[in-house]
């Protein structure tokens, strides 16, 4: 599939819209932007439909989002994987190895699998969503609200006590203060990040220091000693709420990486295509469909030795 220069920007843009559209976020201002956009060029309309083929495919896409025109596509199946992505090459290596339960996250009051989604309503009202493969236990008293963040990723909306009792999230590298707010907070081993989709949160180090405030539309990356640099979020930040991965120009390696938190077993690439940049909305509840349309769209071979080992490589060059 050979794509020409404002094909690809025109998709690159389209990813980064979908991404806006799909958070819950978006502004009649920015929707009448977007739809500015979508009618300025047909490329954008072409781009467009390549980005919502595979998510319409999947019934991901919320009807506020599709446009009347894109209704009624009538494409193969083949069609719409191989239209879902661009690409330019480069180099690296990614994979996530097998992961299994912990007993931390067996006994945890809230947890999820691989490759599993839930949302708890909690007894104050506020709303959690657990990510893939995530465990967290519930400290409610008098005088807090308390999330212990045990593995994964959390997205929380918090809502009015009464008992006007903070709200925390707790990890081992610092908590997070909610301030009337929509964020996520992702532990991993050596770090900590969260993004605030609305109002703002408060993030205080393991080892003390001064709290740092992150607003609406921002993400700070912390551990116990010290921080980033407060940074704009990408505007895909959820979309795993939605049920999909949205890249935009992201190298290959990073997307199968991501990939692999909904799946067990090892998945992983050659060196030579890991830097491959791809955009795109790729599904997470069918990471064997989101593979397929890799395959497809950029002309790779995903090898199966087993249900629980993929390998991905380029494609041989027939002769």
């Amino acid at each position: 599939m050979s794509l020409t220069l404002a094909e690809r920007q025109a998709i690159s843009a389209a990813a980064r819209w979908y991404a806006a559209l799909q958070s819950g976020a978006a502004t009649d201002a920015e929707r009448a932007a977007w739809n500015a956009w979508l009618v300025a060029d047909p490329v954008h309309l072409q781009a467009w439909q390549r980005m919502t083929a595979v998510a319409e495919q999947m019934a991901s896409v919320p009807g506020a989002v599709a446009a009347p025109a894109l209704r009624g596509l009538e494409r193969s199946r083949r069609q719409v994987l191989r239209s879902v992505m661009i690409l330019m090459p480069a180099a690296s290596l990614g994979w996530l190895s097998w992961r299994s339960d912990t007993p931390q996250q067996l006994f945890a009051d809230f947890r999820t699998t691989v490759g599993e989604r839930r949302q708890f309503q909690l007894a104050d009202g506020s709303s959690l969503w657990l990510n893939t493969d995530s465990a967290v236990n519930l400290r409610y008293d008098g005088s807090q609200r308390l999330l212990d963040l045990l593995q994964g990723e959390i997205l929380i909306s918090t809502a009015p006590d009464a008992a006007q009792r903070p709200f925390k999230i707790h990890t081992r590298h610092g908590e997070v203060l909610a301030l009337g707010t929509r964020f996520i907070v992702r532990t991993y081993e050596q770090n900590a990040e969260v993004a605030v989709i609305e109002k703002a949160v408060e993030v205080r180090m393991a080892s003390a220091g001064a709290a740092i405030r992150v607003e609406a539309g921002q993400r700070l990356d912390f551990n116990k000693r010290s921080s980033g640099a407060v940074q704009r979020s990408d505007a895909s930040v959820g979309a795993w709420q939605q049920g999909s991965i949205i890249a935009v120009e992201r190298p290959l390696a990073e997307l199968l990486a991501d990939l692999s938190r909904y799946r067990r077993g090892v998945l992983r690439c050659d060196p030579q295509i890991a830097r491959m940049k791809v955009s795109g909305a790729f599904p997470i509840d069918d990471t064997d469909l989101a593979l397929t349309a890799l395959e497809s769209g950029l002309s790779l071979r995903v090898t199966r030795f087993s249900r629980y080992w993929v390998h991905v490589s380029a494609a041989a060059v027939a002769h």
